[in-house]
């Protein structure tokens, strides 16, 4: 495929890149063409949900997919001030220790909490812990991160 210009909105702004071979990941743009750094790589194979972002919405692994995909779409990353109660949910949760999965911990908890509001279904401890399984983290264990998302919710229950 020839370079093009592909145009999307990212957090809320218009993005129009020209040029741009549409192949190209997702995260690379957002990373080194727009500096949007937040969203982070782990394994860059899909398998650990470091760079889950929303498209439209729904979430969506960064790594692979390619920006043309993202044509006409609205983008969310972690740099979108709409996820700052989840990370101030996360913070005083202790759902964050060295910051490389919880961007894509963040954006999975807002792309969950947002699918059980629109079923009017509640948020439950095994429900966050089915919806937060693709997304690894190596150094919280899950107690926090699940502790987070309960949280963010508005529920109070521990995740222990």
């Amino acid at each position: 495929m020839s370079a093009r210009t592909i145009r999307f909105r990212v957090n809320g702004e218009p993005v129009e890149l020209a040029g741009v071979d549409p192949l190209r990941r997702l995260i690379d743009v957002l990373r080194e063409d727009l500096r949007l750094t937040g969203t982070k790589e782990g394994c860059g194979e899909g398998e650990c949900g470091a760079c889950t972002v929303l498209i439209d919405g729904e979430a969506a692994l960064a790594c692979l997919v390619p920006v043309c995909q993202v044509e006409g779409a609205r983008v969310t990353t972690i740099e979108d001030p709409s996820l700052a109660p989840i990370g101030e949910a996360f913070l005083a949760r202790g759902g964050v220790q060295c910051g490389i999965c919880t961007p894509g911990a963040i954006a999975m908890t807002r792309a969950f909490l947002d699918e059980r509001r629109r079923r009017g279904e509640p948020v439950d401890l095994e429900a966050a812990r089915r919806a937060l399984a693709g997304n690894l983290c190596r150094c919280t264990g899950y107690a926090g991160i699940l502790a987070s998302v309960l949280a963010a919710a508005g529920g109070e229950e521990g995740a222990e």
